[in-house]
C-alpha cells in the first residue's frame, strides 16, 4: 500500500524538501514513523476524502492523529509548495512545459465548517465557501495555484496568481516564471488587468463583455477546465472541511502535484 501510494520517484523527490525530524536532547519516547509512512496516509486521505480519524492505521502504521500532525509540521514548513515547484523543474528541465499560451480559471468549493478565507457564495445559495484559483500552461498541467473567499471576484486574483508563478527550469535557457499568452474568460475583463499583463511583455487574450462570445475562447480554455475536472480526483477537495486556509491550499499543492508527477512518469 505505501509503495503504491508513493512511489519511488515521488519518494526521491519528497526527501529533497521535508525538513529532517526534530531530535530528542533527552532521549526516550516513542518511535517516531518513517516519512514515507506518513506521506502514504496523507495521499490516503487527499484521494479518498476520508477524514483523518476514519484513517486505516493498520495499513500504514501510523494512527490518523500521527499523520494529522506531521501533516500539519510539513504545511508550516511549506513542504507542500516546494513539493509542487520541484516536480515542475524536473519537468521544465525536460521540456514538457509549453510556455507559449496559458489559462487562468478558478472553480467553486463549499466550505462546510467554513474558516478562514470563507465566504457566501454568490452562485451557490449564499452558502459558505472557498475558490481554487489556477494557472495552467497550455497543455493543462498546473504553473500556480491559490485560494480564496467564495465571494472574491476572480479578476482580484489574477495579478496574485501570475506573480505567484516560480520561476521554473527550462531545457535550454534560464528559468522561466511568465507565460507567452494568456487566455481568461471575461470575469477578468478590466483595462487595468490589460495594461499590467501587457507591461510585464504577456499577451492577454481575455473576452470581452457583450464584445465577443467566450466560446472562441474554449478552443483554448478548455485544457484548463479539464485540469479542474483532474483536481476532482483528490476526493478531500471536493468539500472543504479545514478551517484553516493553509490545509486547505496544502490538499490542493498535493493535487496539483499528483498532475504534474503523472506527466513526469508518463
Amino acid at each position: 500500500m505505501v509503495e503504491r501510494l508513493v512511489p519511488d520517484e515521488l519518494w526521491d523527490l519528497f526527501q529533497r524538501v521535508v525538513p529532517e525530524a526534530p531530535s530528542r536532547p533527552q532521549g526516550g519516547g516513542r518511535r517516531r514513523h518513517g516519512d514515507r509512512e506518513v506521506l502514504a496516509a496523507i495521499v490516503f486521505v487527499a484521494t479518498s476524502g476520508c477524514t483523518w480519524q476514519q484513517l486505516p492505521s493498520a495499513s500504514f502504521g501510523p494512527s490518523g492523529a500521527t499523520a494529522h500532525r506531521r501533516f500539519s509540521e510539513w504545511t508550516k514548513a511549506r513542504v507542500w509548495a516546494k513539493l509542487h515547484r520541484l516536480v515542475l523543474d524536473e519537468l521544465g528541465a525536460r521540456g514538457e512545459l509549453d510556455w507559449s499560451r496559458c489559462a487562468i480559471d478558478s472553480v467553486n468549493m463549499r466550505a462546510l465548517k467554513k474558516g478562514d478565507l470563507t465566504g457566501p457564495n454568490p452562485v451557490d445559495r449564499g452558502k459558505y465557501g472557498s475558490k481554487i484559483h489556477l494557472i495552467t500552461e497550455r497543455t493543462g498541467l498546473p504553473l500556480s495555484v491559490g485560494i480564496s473567499a467564495a465571494n472574491l471576484h476572480d479578476s482580484q486574483a489574477l495579478i496574485p496568481l501570475v506573480k505567484g508563478i516560480p520561476p521554473i527550469r527550462s531545457r535550454r535557457g534560464p528559468r522561466r516564471r511568465r507565460p507567452g499568452k494568456l487566455h481568461a474568460d471575461k470575469g477578468y475583463d478590466y483595462s487595468h488587468l490589460r495594461r499590467w499583463l501587457r507591461e510585464r511583455g504577456i499577451t492577454h487574450r481575455i473576452a470581452r463583455k457583450g464584445v465577443e462570445s467566450s466560446q472562441r475562447l474554449g478552443r483554448h480554455r478548455w485544457t484548463i477546465e479539464r485540469t479542474m475536472s483532474w483536481l476532482a480526483g483528490c476526493r478531500r477537495l471536493h468539500r472543504r472541511y479545514e478551517r484553516k486556509a493553509e490545509h486547505f491550499l496544502a490538499f490542493t499543492a498535493i493535487a496539483c502535484t499528483f498532475i504534474c508527477l503523472r506527466r513526469l512518469a508518463s
